[in-house]
């Protein structure tokens, strides 16, 4: 397939304007393809040549200004267009296209609980060819006309109002001009519940398997979405462009989310069947706010360029939690973005990988490359960039810059160029400067304290930057309690430009605790000085704000993985504090950290069984601590934790008897998976058990848990068939696959599985060829040999990159992995 290139996106968008594509979409025809057939009136300024994007199974008829084109002219997925005259033209395609089971274009579901099929589109970065002919790129904005043959007692969902006309047929309203990537149409026996906003229809919409726990919900998701929509009225000037809000919350979506203009797709986990954290509701929260503010940001001002799309998304990202803190009771998300959200951004930026947020337009020179840059810097370093931004500039500034750039491009697209000039328009700081600094380079710096204490008594603050961006922090200056000595008052909290144009002297005795970027409105790795540290041990649970101790906590885990503290250490300070800890997601963070990269990466087999000892006193701390019934969340997070560091099915097994953990919570479908899945690892189950656990519960999630267990069975004949499911067969769904991934390797089941470690690279490879760049990423991601932290699993893998040629989705994310690997080995050798 050809891959659109920057340089051939400008000479189209030269030679053409694209005004309206009327779309008609039947159904109807079967599970296997649906018919497809467009028009677009387009005109074009000069005579030339250019071409159409499509991905049909069979394309049956074109013609231009009523002239035939042979079908057997299509070149992969390129029509050729050639010997266009200058002016109006008008182009109909007729074509059966392929429904998805990757996600990908038009993706067909079929409910395992009710039998019910749902279809939904995903179109993003090149997928609209899979459903419609289109000129596929960004900057060539058109309105669009929708309409859809649909199967009797289904509800179709477009961009516009849809209305039933009769007989399964059903017409969206036009749109106001769009990128071609944000049609949207979502189809099926949906659940709805309906209300009206502002003068707005509001709609969420689920499969009906789903209807009883969007109804639970459904008071709350409604409530968040008025309070973002007129939060976001308030900051912006523009209002809300489109002529509804939809939010459909569909199956085997590969995203959290997608933010097609008045219809948003949510992944459909996000309508909970179990019992779930108050921060995983935040999460939810947060997404549905982030989509909002795209109707804005990329939505309403669109990028020319794939170059541009960390805007899009750090925009978005930091506009949700700010608006999530501001409008709802969510009043402390930036905790979670700190403890939670933030490493994804340190991660990625000490990668080999990296690149800078905003990249030079010649490192995006096609969209198989910016498809690459999803990632953490995009979203997370972005965002975390905006928030420094806004701490340098001020808020009404920041504002006063965005509305301008909304007023002068809406409808329309923009640059990196363009944003920074509405925000240089608003302020006499240079913005431009900032940009170059922030923007335009890549790595994370590292600031160090000096403190030193005078002779007259006081002290003095010189920080050590390794890096080169400027930052403005805040320094926060702790004592012990003079009551209580593990706890700590703040003394003073001030601010501080990096670099320093002088010592910062203070007056009085030096604090017990000494915390660069405070308040977390930095992005910089920071370091305790030894004085601190030591103040940090022993009462990191008493800081009085959550959001300094997940700057601390960051900071240890910075240190664990630069191999300046040993991860014994770390374990040490999670076992002393989290039964102390009241912010949820500071426990739901350093937990994870200490699972998923201390237990089952940094530490060797001979010490993980140590560790996980400490988490399960960790969370049997936790469970004392909430057997009043208080913290229902702590709880859950205790027992989730509980099963995943299990070392015998003993206490697991009785559970699962008695349905209940003792003093609660009953278990849910979520929990007895959960429990499931580690008897099997420690093989304290068998298929039938899981085959009965199906029978219990059939639901599309029950299918993925029991792919999950079958394939964490610890026989061969079990790694075998999961084996010859991930890599040979080609029949799972991208859910399906994923689960079976993330079963295969276990720490415990190393032995078993070390003869597939070689082979994991070449199937890959012939995998990804074959399947896509979507399956290509969960294969890098959830199908890598993660616990296989030794040389020759670096080396097999440092070989195949040199060695073989593999699609950019899955080389990405081997070079990833394996620079991870190496962060490991010399953590283990630190």
């Amino acid at each position: 397939m050809s891959v659109l290139t920057r340089d051939e996106a400008q000479t189209r968008a030269q030679l053409l304007d694209v005004h309206r594509y009327t779309i008609d979409l039947d159904l109807t025809t079967g599970e296997e393809t649906f018919d497809s057939r467009t028009v677009i009136h387009f005109t074009a300024h000069a005579a030339g040549d250019t071409f159409v994007e499509l991905k049909p199974a069979v394309l049956r008829s074109i013609t231009l200004d009523g002239h035939p084109i042979d079908p057997e002219t299509l070149a992969e997925n390129r029509l050729a267009l050639t010997g266009l005259s200058a002016g109006e033209h008008e182009l109909r395609v007729e074509a059966d296209m392929r429904y998805s089971r990757t996600g990908e274009g038009m993706h067909r579901f079929t409910d395992p609980t009710d039998g019910e099929a749902y279809v939904y589109t995903q179109l993003f970065m090149e997928d609209v060819q899979r459903v419609f002919a289109a000129f596929d790129q960004p900057d060539l904005k058109a309105v669009f006309e929708v309409s859809v043959t649909a199967p009797d007692g289904w509800t179709v969902l477009g961009n516009g109002i849809a209305t039933h006309t009769g007989e399964g047929r059903w017409t969206c309203a036009p749109t106001p001009p769009l990128a071609t990537y944000f049609v949207a149409v979502t189809a099926g026996p949906w659940h709805s519940v309906r209300t009206e906003h502002a003068g707005l229809p509001f709609g969420l919409h689920c499969r009906r398997s789903l209807a009883p726990y969007l109804d639970a919900d459904a008071d709350e998701i409604l409530e968040i979405t008025r309070q973002c929509y007129d939060r976001y009225h308030e900051k912006f000037e523009e209002p809300y462009p489109f002529d509804s809000y939809d939010q459909a919350f569909v199956p085997e979506f590969n995203a959290g989310a997608m933010e097609n203009p008045g219809l948003v797709t949510f992944r459909d986990e996000f309508i909970y069947r179990s019992a779930v954290t108050d921060t995983e509701r935040q999460t939810r929260a947060m997404v549905i706010a982030h989509e909002m503010a795209h109707m804005w940001f990329g939505d309403l001002v669109t990028l020319k360029w794939w170059d541009d799309i960390w805007l899009n998304e750090s925009f978005a990202e930091y506009m949700g939690y700010q608006t999530l803190t501001e409008a709802t009771r969510f009043t402390d998300t930036w905790v979670d973005f700190g403890i939670g959200r933030k490493s994804w951004g340190y991660d990625a930026d000490q990668r080999p990988s990296t690149h800078p947020v905003a990249p030079d337009p010649d490192a995006v020179p096609d969209t198989a490359s910016a498809m690459l840059n999803f990632d953490g810097i995009s979203y997370a370093k972005g965002a975390s960039a905006l928030r420094q931004l806004v701490a340098w500039l001020g808020e009404k500034d920041f504002l006063a810059g965005i509305n301008t750039h909304f007023a002068r491009h809406k409808f329309g697209n923009a640059t990196l160029a363009d944003f920074i000039d509405s925000l240089a328009g608003a302020t006499d700081r240079d913005v431009h400067g900032w940009a170059e600094s922030w923007l335009r380079t890549t790595g994370v710096d590292t600031l160090t304290p000096a403190i030193a204490e005078s002779d007259s008594g006081g002290w003095s603050l010189t920080v050590a930057r390794d890096g080169s961006r400027p930052h403005r922090i805040l320094v926060g200056a702790y004592d012990a309690d003079p009551i209580d000595a593990d706890r700590l008052v703040l003394r003073d909290r001030v601010e501080l430009d990096i670099p320093q144009s002088e010592n910062g002297a203070r007056p009085g005795r030096r604090p017990a605790l000494v915390v660069l970027n405070d308040g977390d409105l930095g992005y910089a790795k920071v370091r305790l000085d030894a004085t601190s540290w030591n103040t940090a041990v022993r009462a990191l649970s008493g800081i009085p704000d959550p959001l300094t101790r997940t700057v601390v906590w960051n900071a240890a885990r910075d240190m664990v993985r630069d191999g300046e503290l040993a991860p014994a250490a770390y374990l040490e300070a999670a076992r002393a504090h989290l039964p102390r800890e009241s912010d949820l997601a500071v426990v739901q963070g350093v937990l994870a950290f200490a699972a998923t990269q201390l237990a089952d990466r940094y530490l060797t087999a001979e010490q993980r069984p140590a560790a996980l000892g400490t988490l399960r006193e960790i969370c049997r701390a936790l469970l004392r601590r909430t057997e009043d019934g208080n913290g229902p969340g702590l709880r859950l997070t205790a027992v989730r934790h509980f099963i995943d560091a299990a070392a015998q099915p003993d206490t697991l097994q009785q559970w699962l008897g008695d349905g209940s953990v003792p003093g609660g919570p009953e278990l849910d479908p979520e929990l007895r998976w959960r429990i499931l899945y580690r008897l099997a690892v420690l093989g304290a189950t068998d298929d039938a058990a899981i085959a009965a656990e199906l029978h219990r519960d059939p639901s599309a999630t029950g299918q993925e848990g029991a792919a999950r267990c079958h394939a964490a069975l610890p026989t061969p004949e079990a790694k075998a068939a999961a084996w010859e499911r991930l890599f040979t067969s080609d029949g799972l769904s991208n859910y399906l696959f994923t689960a079976t991934a993330q079963g295969f390797w276990q720490p415990e089941q190393a032995d078993l599985v070390r003869e597939y470690v070689p082979r994991y690279y070449p199937h890959s490879v012939a995998l990804a060829a074959r399947r896509g760049p979507v399956i290509a990423e969960a294969a890098g991601r959830y199908a890598f040999p993660l616990h296989a932290v030794d040389a020759e699993t670096l080396r097999l893998g440092e070989e195949c990159l040199r060695d073989a040629d593999m699609i950019p989705a899955l080389r990405r994310k081997l070079v990833d992995q394996l620079d991870d690997l190496r962060r490991a080995l010399t953590v283990r050798g630190a």
